[in-house]
């Protein structure tokens, strides 16, 4: 198979490091073809940041800057000239604002649908997922993830539906097709407590040879050897800097890297090898939220996995591992002052999202209490008035909507309040038609374009692995 016939390595992108630095870049990037010139990618990791925008990366990198003096592990890459890098078209087909079922549907079945859809046409005919057909090839196929594991972004790789929101019938048909590991949250969809029909999906995986996990422990001890079904929290799992601020939550919830970790070793001594998604889902719940440290933490987790991932491809060398985003959300960003950065590093003392402080607000707490429980989480206190506006939306007349705002909390007015103190602004509280990063490392990286649609993703996996798309 000619492996360069359909994507080949654009001379723009030579030109375009070279240019950047004729002295170092002409020689890395000459290296990187080398290096992987004619190899098959045996394994594919991709990691996706679902709902970053450019600013979300952004801030994270100068976020851990600022505070270790090193930067992220994800733009450590660009400055060590260690992958291939484009901007991806993230549309739908029904929208040039796309949503995760049909995002993750482009990158899995290789056609755009409607938003709200996985892998099925606007003329109702279904796309095999690319983990199918992987699976179908001969390799293991897994995903991980900070949201339910039935969740659009590996729904999409998996799975035909209709509705994202099918999240009972979704777990069902991961039973049916056999993935190897499947790890997140969703024990709404599992647990027979929770399911509407009372299936008992936990006992059902367990009958077809599955190990069933439910805290840190248990996958960490879970035999390499049998396939793993891993379920954290009947939604998605907690926000990174709330796990990390609580010792039990760390101590009974993985990492978004452990759990990588965990099926790279799963998978990873397998003749044929092995494909697997990671996803930070709740990056994407943090931007609806204008949750900032929600946001950057739960990025900086991601970001840990990414260097699991690297750490195994660069021992491996044979392990294509591309990072990426689905779509922008919010479109956050830091914004010019005379304080800006004292300001954006008064983030660094916020222990807890604005989830955690709008949750502990009760309709009866004081102004005092309001305050105190501000300065607990954000590490400086609010004048009485802000405490008294916050208050103000617990009276049951004045409620915010918004996705994943299940009890209508006043996360933009308390963002909004934030942003006097942290110079953190965001232009709305939803998806954005962004074009967004993507960036290769590997075997198979060589065939990236500087621009590409997302739609192209699907068949760039396939030509990188040498797996035919025929079936």
């Amino acid at each position: 198979m000619d492996r360069r016939k359909f994507f080949k390595n654009g001379s723009l992108f030579t030109i375009g490091a070279v240019m950047m630095n004729p002295l170092e870049g002409s020689a890395n990037v000459l290296d990187l073809e080398e290096v992987n010139k004619n190899k098959k990618a045996k394994n594919i990791i991709l990691l996706v940041s679902d709902g970053m925008s450019t600013g979300t990366l952004n801030m994270a990198d100068l976020f851990l800057s600022r505070k270790n003096g090193i930067g992220s592990n994800w733009l450590q890459l660009y400055k060590d000239n260690k992958v291939s890098r484009a901007l991806m078209d993230t549309a739908s087909a029904s929208s040039i604002v796309t949503d995760s079922s049909a995002a993750s549907s482009s990158w899995g079945g290789g056609f755009r649908v409607n938003n709200g859809v996985l892998n099925v046409s606007p003329t109702g005919e279904p796309h095999l997922p690319i983990w199918q057909k992987f699976k179908k090839g001969g390799k293991m196929a897994g995903c991980v993830t900070t949201v339910p594991i039935t969740h659009a972004t590996p729904a999409g790789f998996c799975v035909n539906s209709k509705s994202r929101n099918a999240q009972e019938d979704i777990a069902q048909q991961y039973l049916d097709l056999g993935f190897d590991i499947m790890m997140g949250g969703g024990a709404n969809y599992f647990s027979p407590e929770l399911r509407k029909d009372k299936k008992d999906m936990y006992a059902a995986f367990k009958a077809k040879g599955y190990q069933v996990v439910k805290t840190k422990s248990e996958m960490e001890s879970a035999s390499n050897s049998e396939s793993v079904l891993g379920v954290f929290s009947d939604d998605g799992l907690p926000y990174y800097v709330d796990r990390n601020s609580d010792e039990n939550l760390k101590k009974t919830i993985p990492s978004l890297a452990q759990m990588t970790q965990k099926a790279i070793d799963r998978m990873k001594n397998h003749k044929n090898g092995f494909v697997l998604q990671v996803e930070s889902g709740k990056v994407d719940w943090a931007a609806h939220a204008n949750d900032i440290a929600g946001l950057i933490h739960d990025q900086i987790e991601f970001d840990e996995a990414v260097k699991a991932a690297i750490d195994f491809a660069e021992k491996d060398k044979e392990t294509l591992v591309i990072i990426t985003t689905d779509h922008g959300n919010a479109n956050p960003g830091i914004i010019y002052g005379k304080y800006a950065n004292d300001n954006f590093d008064s983030i660094q003392k916020y222990t807890q999202t604005n989830e955690w402080i709008l949750n502990q607000i009760k309709h009866d707490s004081t102004v005092s209490q309001v305050k105190e429980i501000i300065e607990k989480a954000n590490g400086h206190s609010v004048a009485d008035q802000e405490a008294k506006t916050v208050l103000g939306y617990y009276d049951g007349l004045h409620k915010e909507d918004g996705l994943y705002n299940y009890k209508k909390l006043p996360y933009r007015a308390f963002a909004e309040m934030q942003g006097k103190i942290n110079s953190v602004g965001w232009i709305s509280m939803d998806h954005s038609a962004d074009y967004v990063e993507l960036a290769m490392f590997g075997p198979g990286s060589e065939l990236l374009k500087p621009f590409v649609k997302n739609t192209d993703l699907h068949y760039l996996m396939l030509q990188a692995a040498e797996v035919e798309n025929k079936f």
